[in-house]
């Protein structure tokens, strides 16, 4: 968006984003995760798997009540906020743009980074990749979550210290690290990433795909119509929006 939208907006020509259309899934499948994550899935699978043996498999405590931490209130931020609403969970946003007042609409605890790290049992990364977010997520953040804790990245895999991730992956073997993206990506073909087992890597895939890209055509068409009717538009970008988004 950044290279893309700038000399359209200096030259006076607007531009709209399927940005909300691309978020749905990717909410979704921070949903799914994060249930998952919270009753134990990926400790318990690979346990499991490991002794054959139900009583040596690790459990999680479940989803009613659990902390999550969520890295960043935008578009996605938000959604995921909005989906996780049923299941009663207590919900922790870092955002430096997030303000009081809009924390509280939210119904989620403003907190800063390494109370995010260090209180949820799933810490979810949406930051956008920006110049000021490369490498804010160090290997301190890492290890100081909670015990059998995870960790979920569908944002960018920049916004990661990988390197020293990686050294507390090791180290602590109760984290769970869920990765849609790294950096670089796909990984290193010598990277341990591709060798450990507390880590899950996955293509890149929590954005739109298949039938889902046809949402991200269908928001851009009503822009459009609206753009035609003179009526106000809903995912237009200024240069103002360039400031925090990716």
């Amino acid at each position: 968006m950044q290279r893309f939208a700038r000399p359209f907006l200096e030259r006076g020509i607007g531009v709209v984003s399927g940005w909300a259309a691309n978020g749905v899934p990717v909410a979704e499948w921070t949903l799914a995760q994060i249930l998952l994550a919270n009753k134990g899935y990926f400790g318990n699978e690979r346990e499991f798997r490991a002794a054959r043996s139900k009583k040596e498999a690790f459990r999680g405590r479940g989803n009613f009540g659990a902390t999550v931490s969520l890295l960043g209130a935008g578009a996605i931020g938000r959604l995921v906020v909005e989906l996780l609403r049923p299941f009663q969970l207590q919900i922790c946003v870092f955002d430096p743009f997030l303000s009081d007042e809009n924390a509280i609409a939210l119904g989620v605890e403003k907190v800063t980074l390494d109370e995010a790290f260090a209180r949820g049992a799933v810490v979810s990364n949406h930051l956008a990749n920006l110049p000021a977010t490369v490498g804010m997520l160090k290997g301190a953040h890492f290890a100081a979550m909670r015990p059998h804790a995870t960790f979920i990245n569908t944002g960018r895999g920049a916004t990661v210290r990988e390197a020293e991730m990686i050294e507390v992956l090791k180290k602590r073997r109760d984290l769970t690290a869920l990765l849609d993206v790294t950096y670089p990506e796909p990984p290193r073909q010598n990277s341990p990433l591709w060798k450990m087992e507390n880590v899950f890597l996955t293509s890149h895939i929590a954005g739109s795909i298949g039938d889902e890209v046809v949402r991200m055509a269908d928001y851009i068409i009503e822009e459009f119509e609206a753009w035609q009717s003179g009526k106000p538009l809903r995912y237009g970008v200024s240069p103002e929006m360039l400031e925090t988004m990716a």
